[in-house]
């Protein structure tokens, strides 16, 4: 998301200047308002900042307490900031979009990406069959995360092996999401994190819901997700941590795509 605001295809409202980007971390809290009552100074903590704020790439940053969780203790900072926008995504997309639970059907584009790889898990979790599509060298990475299958997208054709599911989660767009009608069930539910043009046409066309959605920041959510953290339910795949004073090295490899998983950007006083 950093650097697509870098590049001014999102707006963060009216900001304040100068702006400071950076959307989720984990920190320390250093200070408390005086009506904070959830967290004391000392108290490891990790968000998702209101978007209209940021600046969570400086080493301090002012969050409400609403938007805070505590941080996993099993995992380290680097790797908790990596988790609250791409799990807060996963599990929105699938209980509040679509109703994925116990038998749920559902196909997972880009299972080794951030949103992706925290989307398996937790629909895992949820109970579902779960199928993803993944890129030769992260296959085996995406079935060790709980899914049931994944398709090579470089060596299969997803359309042509499976049929009738009944969410598919789309994390790339494109031509990708113009292929996804045909294999959902009717009365399906594709949930989309890109935009999905003419919606209303492929809704009636294929008989099937069509939403596109971004997360909003959430406390008790991200405190739901820490748990399953806590309980080996959910890891954080981090691919590569940069300091801070090497954030546009970080940007520019988030924008070539790819990835495996999250960049992280480490912020040490």
């Amino acid at each position: 998301m950093d650097h697509l605001i870098v590049k001014g295809f999102l707006s963060t409202g009216e900001p304040s200047r100068p702006l400071v980007i950076g959307n989720e971390l984990a920190g320390v809290v250093t200070q408390v308002g005086a009506e904070a009552s959830r967290f004391a100074v000392g108290d490891e903590v990790f968000s998702r900042v209101d978007p209209r704020v940021g600046g969570a790439f400086a080493e301090y940053v002012a969050v409400d307490e609403s938007l805070v969780a505590a941080k996993p203790s099993r995992l380290t900072f680097e790797e908790a900031a990596s988790l609250p926008l791409v799990a807060l995504t996963a599990l929105q997309a699938l209980t509040e979009q679509a109703d994925v639970r116990s038998g749920t059907r559902v196909l997972i584009h880009g299972g080794a990406g951030g949103v992706g790889s925290a989307a398996v898990q937790i629909a895992k979790q949820l109970g579902a069959e779960v199928v993803a599509t993944a890129g030769s060298g992260s296959v085996e990475l995406v079935r060790e995360l709980g899914a049931d299958r994944v398709i090579d997208y470089r060596t299969e054709k997803f359309e042509e092996v499976v049929s009738d599911v009944d969410v598919v989660l789309d994390t790339i767009g494109g031509e990708t999401q113009e292929r996804s009608f045909g294999v959902l069930k009717s009365g399906g539910t594709l949930v989309s994190i890109v935009a999905i043009p003419d919606a209303e046409a492929k809704r009636a066309r294929w008989n099937v819901e069509a939403r596109s959605f971004f997360m909003r920041p959430q406390g008790e959510q991200l405190a739901h997700l820490a748990g399953l953290v806590e309980s080996g339910q959910l890891r954080p795949i981090v691919e590569t941590v940069f300091p801070l004073d090497e954030a546009s090295e970080a940007l520019q490899k988030v924008e070539r795509g790819g990835a495996r998983g999250k960049t992280v950007i480490s912020v040490r006083r």
